[in-house]
């Protein structure tokens, strides 16, 4: 740890401290451990909004009843949670009236800001009128969704499907495909993650997700990862194996592959470039189909693309979405081609609350926002600026080992040996808790839990990027 301290001890103001200063702040650590730059910390942007008074129970209270009546597998960020009561756009605010940057936009999930008033009112205006019938009746707000929806699909995938999470879109399309190829047999990535359910559980390919249950015909193949990967950024490598797994692990036919375009929870991971057209192609011809897990990375956040799958210039035969879908609504849905989409004719496929007039109306809403605000191109400019100052940080403190993604879909990767990509456990956890206290909120991921996930609201700006690399810049100066 001390070598380790030593070669970061470098200052945001660019000029290195005496060895001497670096132990004497090792040793007096344990008696200040709160001690940080001597520097000001950072200023965030202004912001023209008053949050209500609070009057409601308190943290503490909260989080006792929680234990007592909410599942014990919950679990929660900072060794004293937050008690978040109010958003407005790209920030939070405690019961105190603290306000926060969201760097994590609720997992991923609000994509046009906390609060929209464009999507608040198209929920309160359907609410009013009718909030739920199902499809037994008809209703004009699901096929308007819709519509609108696969007006953003790329090629014959005009079909949709409403579902309530990522997780039930994810076992819709794994039943689809086993229907649609007479076959049983998935492939999933390594170090990816589908949702919580016994089947998506199978799919999921991280330890820290995954109970000792049968994964049914599930195989998993090696991630191709350009930081971590065994072959780096070689694709033609990753997609061998992949036709080698099917020629050894399996009867040569499956029933399809599916995979994130950028790995969310396995760590921002966006997968070697060119991987997916040959690794489909190789499904392909072994009779299967080809889902690309947008829960995450569509709707224009890469910036670069509207759907994260474009970025490997792909066409999937069955996409599923999530999360930014609905800006926290509970909304998911899988769209595919009609051939594939017919197989579930066969029975009776029904979803109580999927395409739900409420759900339909707030998604047809966010597609509107994210259009006339012109959010891909936003996520775009910000999110380049950002990874120039990332890298620039980089530069700066050793422990960043890697900084990786496009637009609003980032990640940063903390380690305590950059040759070795040890991962700096502990180190991220301190910077993560001193983050919170700068006002900072970031995800994290990776199997150990060392990269930060940076993935705000979509309205997320230049000021607030500046803001939070000046925040990491300090909290990383003071380890």
């Amino acid at each position: 740890m001390a070598a380790s301290l030593l070669r970061r001890g470098a200052s945001a103001a660019g000029h290195r401290r005496c060895p001497a200063e670096v132990l004497r702040r090792l040793v007096s650590s344990e008696a200040a451990p709160d001690r940080g730059p001597s520097r000001a910390a950072p200023e965030m942007p202004p912001f023209d909004h008053q949050p209500r008074p609070y009057a409601g129970m308190g943290a503490a209270e909260i989080f006792e009843k929680r234990k007592a009546v909410l599942g014990p597998s919950l679990f929660h960020y900072y060794q004293k949670p937050l008690n978040i009561v109010e958003g407005k756009m790209q920030y939070l605010y405690d019961e105190h009236g603290k306000r926060y940057l969201d760097c994590f936009g609720g997992i991923v999930t609000v994509s046009c800001g906390h609060c929209h008033p464009d999507i608040v009112n198209a929920v309160v205006e359907q609410t009013k009128l009718l909030q739920h019938t199902t499809t037994i009746y008809l209703h004009h707000a699901i096929v308007e969704f819709a519509e609108a929806l696969t007006s953003k699909m790329p090629g014959n995938l005009k079909v949709v499907y409403f579902v309530n999470s990522g997780t039930e879109a994810n076992e819709l399309a794994m039943l689809m495909a086993r229907l649609y190829s007479g076959n049983l047999s998935m492939i999933a990535l390594r170090n990816a993650y589908h949702g919580g359910s016994a089947g998506t559980i199978g799919l999921t390919g991280l330890q820290t997700w995954k109970y000792p249950i049968p994964q049914g015909e599930i195989h998993h193949v090696m991630n191709p990862d350009p930081y971590r990967g065994t072959f780096g950024s070689d694709a033609a490598a990753y997609a061998k194996e992949v036709q080698e797994h099917i020629t050894y692990g399996s009867s040569g036919r499956v029933a399809g592959f599916i995979a994130e375009t950028f790995q969310g929870v396995g760590g921002a991971v966006e997968l070697a470039p060119g991987y997916l057209k040959l690794a489909y192609d190789i499904v392909r011809k072994a009779g299967g189909v080809c889902i690309a897990d947008e829960v995450q990375s569509g709707f224009g956040r890469t910036g670069s693309h509207y759907w994260g799958f474009q970025t490997q210039d792909v066409i999937p035969d069955i996409v599923t979405m999530a999360k930014g879908i609905g800006n926290g609504l509970p909304l998911g849905a899988v769209v595919t081609t009609p051939e594939i989409a017919s197989v579930l004719s066969q029975k009776i496929q029904f979803n109580t609350f999927g395409g739900n007039p409420v759900c339909s109306a707030g998604g047809l809403a966010v597609l509107k926002v994210l259009d006339k605000e012109k959010r891909q191109a936003h996520c775009a400019d910000v999110g380049a600026h950002l990874v120039e100052r990332l890298k620039s940080l980089q530069e700066q403190h050793e422990i960043i080992g890697d900084v990786r993604g496009r637009g609003l879909m980032l990640g940063v990767e903390l380690v305590t040996d950059r040759k070795e990509k040890t991962p700096a456990k502990a180190e991220t956890a301190e910077l993560f808790e001193k983050l919170k206290d700068l006002g900072v909120l970031v995800g994290k991921g990776g199997l150990h839990g060392n990269v930060f996930r940076i993935k705000p609201p979509m309205c997320f700006s230049k000021d607030d990027a500046d803001f939070l690399v000046d925040a990491m810049d300090y909290a990383m100066s003071g380890l």
